[in-house]
């Protein structure tokens, strides 16, 4: 379960998204970090972020903490092709982050590259909680047995319309991990903890939840 989301406040370049059919790149990095970079690490992410926000080649990037290991930090970014990152790996932030990580990391980065299978616009991307809210942020780990990941993007599938209409949802998205026919990541935006709570609970989650009892390798990893 990550929070502690990183500032991207400013104006963002929403004119530059995929068109119809077209694959973005999507990616995200863990970093394990020292607890005397720690600081440093979150305000460089910080600063990736906001500047990244504001090109019109990206269509998101987040950071986060996990809320029980906070030396784990995570970088997710979604760019429009490979050479839009690329590019952008050439700026000063991008720069500033690669420069820290290499005295302040305590285990080399974990890089996965992941295809979203209902794929969201910038502007969905953008979507912000209430300033009344306290939003959380899950990503779910699933490693599906061997054969039953059709059947869990088709459950998916199924209910992620009335997923994304729940009053409790911000941001909604399923990812299959490149390569691999069984692994998925959910990164589920909430409202706030009981948005999360009352999700759980909507029968049309069923499925997908019979699904994570009883056809995946181990526990999900959240």
């Amino acid at each position: 379960m990550l929070t502690k989301q990183h500032p991207s406040a400013g104006p963002a370049a929403t004119e530059a998204q995929p068109a119809a059919g077209e694959s973005a790149l999507a990616q995200l990095t863990s970093y394990r970090v020292k607890p005397t970079h720690q600081a440093a690490f979150r305000q460089a992410l910080s600063e990736y972020v906001t500047s990244a926000l504001n090109l019109p080649g990206n269509i998101m990037a987040e950071a986060y903490t996990e809320l029980d290991k906070p030396d784990v930090f995570w970088l997710i970014e979604r760019w429009r092709d490979q050479a839009q990152r690329e590019d952008y790996q050439k700026s000063y932030p991008a720069t500033a982050v690669a420069r820290l990580a290499e005295e302040a990391l305590a285990a080399p980065a974990e890089l996965l590259l992941v295809h979203d299978l209902e794929p969201l616009s910038k502007e969905d991307w953008l979507r912000a909680p209430a300033a009344s809210d306290q939003p959380l942020t899950v990503m779910l780990f699933v490693d599906a047995v061997a054969g039953t990941g059709p059947e869990f993007r088709r459950r998916y599938h199924a209910a992620m319309p009335q997923i994304r209409q729940e009053a409790g949802i911000v941001t909604y998205q399923l990812t299959q991990v490149q390569g691999s026919e069984g692994k998925f990541i959910t990164y589920e935006k909430f409202r706030n903890a009981q948005a999360l709570q009352d999700h759980l609970k909507f029968s049309f989650v069923g499925p997908i939840l019979d699904f994570l009892h009883t056809s995946i390798t181990n526990p999900p990893f959240e």
